[in-house]
């Protein structure tokens, strides 16, 4: 079971799935919502994942060409989902909003093409130039 939610309290997840992956991203949308950092996404199906609480959307096309959709409280500004309209039956966390991010451990680092030269990339880890296959 994973469980978490925004800063406030406001917005409440959880799911009974297993993450299918774990992955930092360095792609510059995520250095923007990860205040210069990469960030580090945690993939899950959508079915049997709920959500409590007003969430607000952006949109915006990622490098990778995908429409994305990424969810953030209204009130504290958490960003807590991401999901592509290519992939409808993913949805990505933010390692960040889980209650224990023990069940966050990354298995490679994506998007390494865009990192800035002094970024902190674990080099035990696989890395992608780019936007990996998906998940699952």
């Amino acid at each position: 079971m994973a469980e978490g939610g925004c800063l406030c309290g406001r917005v409440r997840f959880r799911t009974a799935a297993a993450a299918m992956a774990t992955r930092v991203c360095w792609c510059r949308d995520c250095q923007a919502l990860g205040a210069g950092s990469g960030t580090v996404n945690v993939i899950f199906p959508v079915e049997g994942f709920e959500i409590e609480g007003e969430t607000r959307d952006y949109v915006s096309t990622a490098d990778s060409g995908n429409v994305m959709h990424r969810r953030f409280c209204p009130t504290c500004g958490t960003p807590l989902f991401s999901a592509a309209e290519s992939r409808p039956t993913l949805i990505i966390a933010r390692a960040g909003t889980l209650d224990d991010p023990e069940l966050a451990r990354p298995s490679g680092t994506i998007w390494t093409a865009s990192a800035p030269s002094w970024a902190c990339i674990d080099e035990t880890l696989p890395k992608t130039e780019g936007q990996p296959p998906p998940a699952g």
